[in-house]
Formats: C-alpha cells, structure tokens, sequence
C-alpha cells in the first residue's frame, strides 16, 4: 500500500501536465531583404515560441567561424494567434547566411533538414545585380476527404512541393488558389482558419516553405467561394487569416484594405496585385464605367508604382489572367475589357517600360506574347496547377497570344523565373517542369526588348 501511495504524485503529474507543443507547420521563411528576415511557425497546442539565429559566413581571424547566438523574444501562440508565431529579425548584415533553431517551450526542435536563410547582397554602386531564381505557382489543392466532393480526389502530387524545395532557388511566389476553402469553411472565420490550418501542415509542403522567402497574393479559392467578389460578407476575416498565414512586407495602403504590395528582389521589381476585394460580380450587367478588378485606389497605386520604379523588369502578378485576350472564364478580357485596356494604355502613355505580368488561376499553363505597335511587347507567364486538377480541354485552346510550345494542360505543374546578366543586359529566363523535375518549355526575354524602339533603332 506505501508503495501504491508513492506513486500517486508521479500518476497525477502524467495527468494533469500538457503534453508536449510540436509545431504543426512551418518554419517558413517571410520576406527577406538586406537587413531583415521573417520567420513563421505554427504550433498545435498552446506553447511559448522563440528563435535562436547565427551569421555562419563570418570567420574569426584563424578562418575557424565562431557564431554568436542570439536569443529572439518569446511568442506565445495559442488560439487568440490561430497557434501561430512570426518573428521579424532585424540589424542583420546584408549578404550573410544565417542558421536558426526554433525553441518551443525551451526545448529546440528537429525538422530533418537544416534551418537557414541568406540576406540579400548590397549590390547597388557595387557589382552587378545578382543572379537569383524564383519558383511559382498556383492552384494548390490539399485533399480533406470528409468535406470534399464524392468521386476521386481533385488533390494528388504533392511529390511536385518537394520537387520544387529542391530546385536551388531563392524565392516562392504563390500566385493565388494557395488553398481552397469549401463549402464548411467560408461562413465563418473559424471555417477560413480550419482550412488554412489543415492545408498548411501538409508534410510535403514543409521544405518548400522553409527554403526560400515567400510571397504570395489570392485569387477566389484562398478568398473566398468560387468566384467570388466584393460582395463576400466575410471578406474582412478572409484578409485577417491571409495575414496571420503569409507574412508579406505590407498590405494594401492605409485607408484602402486588400493584399496588394510591392517588393524587390535584386533588380526586378514585382507588384502583387488583389484581384478579388474590389471586384465587380461576374455576373452584374456590363457598364464600362463600373466593371473593376482592381478597384479605382489599387489602380492608381499600381499605375503610379509602375511609374516610379526604375527595375529593368516589373513583374505584375494576379490571380487572374491578364493580356488573354478571350472573354472566357475569369479572364480580365471578359470581367472588366474597358479597365484592363485602360492599363495598357497608360502603361503606353507614361511611357512605362520593362512590364510583363505573372498569372495563375487557369488549371493549365501558357507564355501568351501581345505585340503593341510602335513600342515594346507585353508577356504573361501563366502557371498552373500545382496539386489541383488540371485542365484538358481548355475552352480558349486557340489562343491567339500564346506562345508557341508553351501549352501545358492535362498536367500539373510548376514554372521558374530566373534573372541573370549585367545590369544594363539582364536576361529573364522562364522555364516550365512537370510534377518530378523534367523540363517542359523555356523561352528567353531580354529587360533591353521591353523597351520603346529608339530612333536610332
């Protein structure tokens, strides 16, 4: 009986001790810049988070690196904070790697795979601009069997996220559809929150987040309905859990909500647009003077932010499908035809060189080229999908903007975008691969062939 006894305080400590916080998604990597690094991390339980970080590329005098730790402050993530812990690093040293740990509850946890992040380089009034790859994509769906549709899964090759992580590459740019809600989900922030929280602890995802910096910008699915526009009653809590889950740098403008920005990445310039919280309903009648994707205040910032970048490319990314020019679908061609004409135009009048636009959306992926007269062309690089079906017969299959060869459908799939050369040649090369790696289509752009023809010329 003594000894029943002595073991009362140990069977009761097992009962009423929380188990163990393990993180249910993450790291992931937020914009990085110069001197300033984000880190996401998502717990399963209440916990207290925190970071340890190194520089790993300075060496003491003897070559032997000596790193010095350093300790961020404590985040508690528990359901007020969706679980969820994002660390900004600040006064770091452009150009430098640094490793990390993640500590929940103090004990530092194991991920399979080294933790680590590289600063941008100060390159400006220094070298070239630096060679860097992006990796894109749209279209993610995670299968959730008890809320989805009968029949066969509409998710499936997750194997293509990992095929991705290892691509060597220095940003992800998630182009809209990042997760879908369904039916159970978009009536409730609890149900947008449930959705993000299942779709982001997907195991296959887990690298690729922690690989390089992401960016990302929504279409209907991660919004909303299907098709879904400014009417959507819960659109406010769409943008909160949009934030809590993709630490962007910034989001929309002070009086003017929504998740447009803009960033750098070495040179090139990219402006992430929202297509969906301003929008007019598909299905309203057609007024030339109301129809809008983007809303009259997100224009005139995308139009002015245009006009002051000086980057060689300007990379304007949507969910939707840009220059297509079919009225089919979401295209901007059938949603808003006098607005999206109005963009080109002022991109012609103020004279705004070096666009070409990034798109999603369409469950199959294509290079469409619009040739202007008397300036430079316009490009868009649409790329989908990655985990949702693909497309096999595409209603505007005879595209008269696509560039030949570059039609993927039937397939899932992912593209990249790299830039490289000397500053006054920088070349933009995108390329398309299939679900483990192999190389479909690539096609060249000059940053010097997007621009007006000089008289010389």
């Amino acid at each position: 009986m003594m000894r029943f006894r002595s073991l009362l305080p140990l069977l009761v400590l097992l009962v009423v001790a929380p188990a163990q916080a393990q993180i249910s998604a993450g790291p992931m990597l937020g914009p990085i810049t110069q001197r300033e690094a984000t880190v996401w991390v998502q717990t399963v339980t209440d916990a207290e988070v925190g970071l340890r970080y190194a520089a790993t590329s300075t060496a003491s005098s003897d070559g032997v690196i000596r790193a010095r730790w350093i300790e961020t402050e404590i985040i508690v993530a528990n359901s007020e904070n969706d679980h969820i812990a994002t660390f900004r690093l600040t006064n770091l040293e452009p150009g430098w790697t640094y490793a990390y740990h993640v500590l929940v509850d103090s004990e530092e946890q194991s991920f399979g795979y080294p933790l680590s992040f590289t600063t941008q380089p100060l390159w400006q009034w220094r070298t070239d601009p630096p060679t860097f790859t992006a990796v894109l994509g749209s279209c993610n769906y995670v299968a959730d069997e008890p809320y989805d549709r009968p029949g066969d899964p509409y998710g499936g090759d997750y194997e293509i996220l990992e095929t991705m992580a290892g691509m060597g590459h220095d940003l992800n740019l998630w182009l809209g559809d990042n997760v879908y809600y369904r039916e159970v989900d978009w009536w409730s922030p609890e149900g947008l929150a449930y959705r993000n929280r299942h779709d982001r602890a997907l195991p296959e995802i887990q690298q690729l987040l922690s690989t390089a910096p992401n960016y990302a910008i929504w279409d209907d699915h991660d919004y909303g309905p299907n098709n879904s526009d400014r009417s959507y009653i819960l659109k406010g809590a769409a943008l909160d859990a949009f934030q809590r889950y993709w630490p962007n740098p910034t989001y929309g403008l002070p009086n003017t909500p929504g998740i447009f920005y803009n960033f750098q990445y070495a040179d090139v310039e990219f402006f992430m647009l929202d297509n969906r919280y301003y929008r007019t309903p598909n299905n309203a009648p057609q007024d030339p003077n109301d129809d809008t994707v983007l809303g009259e205040a997100q224009l005139q910032w995308l139009l002015d932010a245009l006009q002051a970048s000086y980057a060689p490319f300007k990379v304007v990314a949507m969910g939707g499908q840009f220059l297509n020019p079919n009225a089919v679908y979401e295209t901007y061609a059938n949603l808003a035809p006098a607005e999206r004409q109005y963009v080109l135009d002022e991109i012609e009048r103020r004279d705004i060189w070096g666009v070409m636009f990034l798109s999603g959306d369409r469950h199959h992926t294509e290079l469409n080229r619009m040739e202007r007269d008397g300036t430079y062309p316009l490009y868009e690089f649409t790329s989908s999908p990655l985990t949702a079906g693909a497309s096999r017969t595409p209603q505007d299959s005879t595209n008269a903007l696509r560039v030949e060869g570059t039609f993927v459908t039937d397939q899932r799939n992912f593209g990249t975008m790299t830039v490289e050369g000397e500053r006054t040649d920088r070349m933009m090369t995108l390329k398309t691969y299939s679900t483990d790696g192999e190389l479909l289509w690539e096609h060249q752009i000059r940053a010097n062939d997007l621009r007006p023809p000089r008289e010389e010329d």
